[in-house]
């Protein structure tokens, strides 16, 4: 498992291409929760999500190995930082994306000069092809979320969070891989071990959540969830142990709460955020948190919509 130190390294190597993000808060919010509510805003994030974090890290550590060309597998947003990191630094990359992805994250990524290749509906499709094209032109493939490097990037949100509300009392987050959850675990649990971390998944991609009442790591049928970025179908051989050891709780919510949760943040707080960032904001509004009176902060994944698509995730 990964440690603080490594997070803390992490934050030196990506300071000079991330941004600190805000913490937004909103009292029509919190008082609809019963708690005080800050979404960490990683959707005003390089690229529009926290994924530039941990693909920086990963990608400037393949290059100072050597490295000339990188993949990815990704449903957008970890192909957009792979392929925005990458040109940055000045070498190619090839990013594999299921054939059903967004057409703004398709056109960020080909606009950071990255080569796409659709393949597939899931992460277990996904995977394999990014690793066979690595494998062909002697290149590296940067995996999205169960890698050390990837995690500790990650993690430097929950690093900032703590320095930006020194009395939180809760953290929220999204769950997909386990990336960005295993992260921020390892930063707030061995630094302020009180504060608890809370998972959120669609019910429609519930893996995380049954791996853990198995105690093992359980895998589902491609999810059809509204939150792309959340369609994993296994969690992490790297990131499960750490949501074993440290996680506090993870909770479930539907696809009509994460709508109505979309909507709430587009229409209240004039923040275009993904369905898959609404997912925490959604725990939050339904009654989901097993307490109230506190400061919590929900993270928000990421923003890249495809606004063509926007009413089919708002409609009812």
């Amino acid at each position: 498992m990964i440690r603080l130190e490594q997070v803390k390294e992490a934050r030196q190597q990506i300071a000079d291409v991330v941004r600190v993000t805000p913490l937004l808060n909103s009292e029509q919010l919190s008082l609809r929760c019963g708690n005080d509510i800050y979404l960490k805003a990683e959707h005003l994030q390089k690229t529009g999500s926290f994924k530039i974090r941990g693909a920086t890290n990963k990608v400037k550590q393949a290059v100072s190995a050597g490295a000339a060309y990188v993949t990815a597998a990704s449903s957008g947003n970890h192909g957009q930082a792979v392929a925005y990191i990458a040109q940055r630094l000045g070498i190619p990359a090839t990013i594999v994306v299921p054939e059903d992805a967004a057409q703004c994250k398709i056109d960020a990524i080909r606009s950071y000069r990255g080569a796409v290749e659709k393949w597939g509906y899931t992460s277990a499709e996904r995977l394999p092809r990014a690793k066979q094209l690595a494998a062909s032109e002697n290149g590296v493939y940067i995996p999205p979320y169960d890698d050390p490097f990837i995690m500790a990037g990650q993690g430097t949100i929950g690093l900032e969070i703590l320095e930006q509300l020194s009395d939180v009392d809760a953290i929220i987050v999204p769950i997909g891989g386990g990336g960005l959850i295993s992260g921020i675990l390892t930063a707030v649990k061995e630094s302020r071990p009180k504060v608890r971390v809370i998972g959120v998944e669609p019910a429609l991609a519930n893996d995380t959540w049954l791996s853990l009442k198995q105690r093992s790591i359980v895998s589902v049928p491609g999810p059809k969830t509204i939150a792309d970025g959340l369609r994993t179908t296994q969690p992490g051989d790297l990131t499960f142990p750490v949501l074993m050891k440290h996680l506090d709780d993870l909770v479930l919510v539907s696809e009509e709460e994460i709508r109505q949760a979309l909507r709430f943040v587009l229409e209240r707080m004039k923040q275009m955020i993904e369905p898959s960032s609404a997912t925490t904001v959604a725990a939050a509004m339904f009654g989901k948190l097993p307490f109230s009176g506190k400061k919590v902060v929900t993270v928000i994944s990421g923003g890249n919509v495809d606004v063509d698509g926007l009413y089919l995730f708002l409609k009812a």
